[in-house]
């Protein structure tokens, strides 16, 4: 899996501290929303050419590794 961590960013004065992609304000939530809307990679990268494709995995990266922590009653 991608280290996501080389891509991911937490700032307190960007976004108020949301996790976001290389410092940028694009939020790995925004990404996240993009894809499950039903947006494919080209069409992200298309319309937001400062981000490549290892930014939407990593965005993925974090979005599993976060999931590991819910637990189920």
């Amino acid at each position: 899996m991608l280290d996501y961590r080389k891509y991911i960013s937490f700032d307190k004065d960007v976004r108020d501290g949301k996790p976001c992609i290389r410092g940028m304000r694009i939020t790995v939530y925004d990404i996240l929303d993009y894809l499950a809307s039903g947006m494919e990679y080209d069409e992200i990268l298309r319309d937001f050419p400062y981000l490549t494709k290892e930014d939407i995995l990593a965005s993925l990266a974090f979005a599993a590794d976060q999931n590991k922590s819910i637990l189920v009653a």
